[in-house]
């Protein structure tokens, strides 16, 4: 369900893109995501860091390409969002000795302190790719083909996800009890 939710916004955009233009298209990519911020805020009743991050630069880009009606602005958006990111978590990590991947999601994974660092160095690295990555195609190739390339280029955010959850499977702890004899005459007792 929160895959689809994340997803809607993009999708919406490259049909109004295809349907109309690129302007069209980020006004119905600002609007979809109003939308899906509103959703995922009556759903988890809170908003994340990078969610308010996102809807901001969203808005921000979006009225940057409808007022000056040029298409950089929307293309570079998921480059600034990125880099940004890399430099917050790199920044909190290495210069202010705080891992905010750890104390965003501690309370719901239990991983040693090493594997906590690891995971942000991978963070940034995957961040700084994707930032290269869109800089790479919003600057060399056509706003069709960068449309194109957003599609397609969801492969990436799901085979890190992927590839993130099997590196900390190894390390994430079962805390719950064991279930054995003991534990059942436990259940079985008055």
């Amino acid at each position: 369900m929160r895959i689809l939710i994340d997803f809607f916004p993009i999708a919406l955009f490259v049909a109004a893109y295809k349907m109309y233009d690129i302007y069209t298209a980020t006004a119905v990519l600002m609007a979809a995501t109003l939308v899906q911020t509103g959703i995922i805020y009556v759903v988890d009743r809170k908003l994340q860091t990078m969610q308010k991050v996102t809807l901001v630069l969203v808005i921000v880009f979006g009225v940057l390409t409808l007022a000056l009606h040029d298409e950089r602005f929307i293309k570079w958006k998921p480059t600034v969002l990125y880099a940004s990111m890399a430099i917050v978590l790199g920044a909190a990590l290495w210069i202010w000795k705080k891992n905010f991947l750890q104390i965003l999601l501690g309370s719901q994974l239990s991983l040693p302190e090493a594997v906590w660092a690891r995971l942000t160095v991978i963070w940034v690295s995957y961040f700084l790719f994707m930032a290269a990555l869109n800089g790479y195609v919003a600057a060399l190739y056509s706003t069709e083909d960068w449309v194109n390339f957003k599609i397609w280029g969801y492969a990436f955010p799901i085979i890190f996800i992927v590839g993130q959850g099997l590196y900390i499977s190894r390390y994430i702890r079962d805390d719950s009890p064991a279930e054995g004899p003991a534990s059942n005459a436990e259940k079985d007792a008055p």
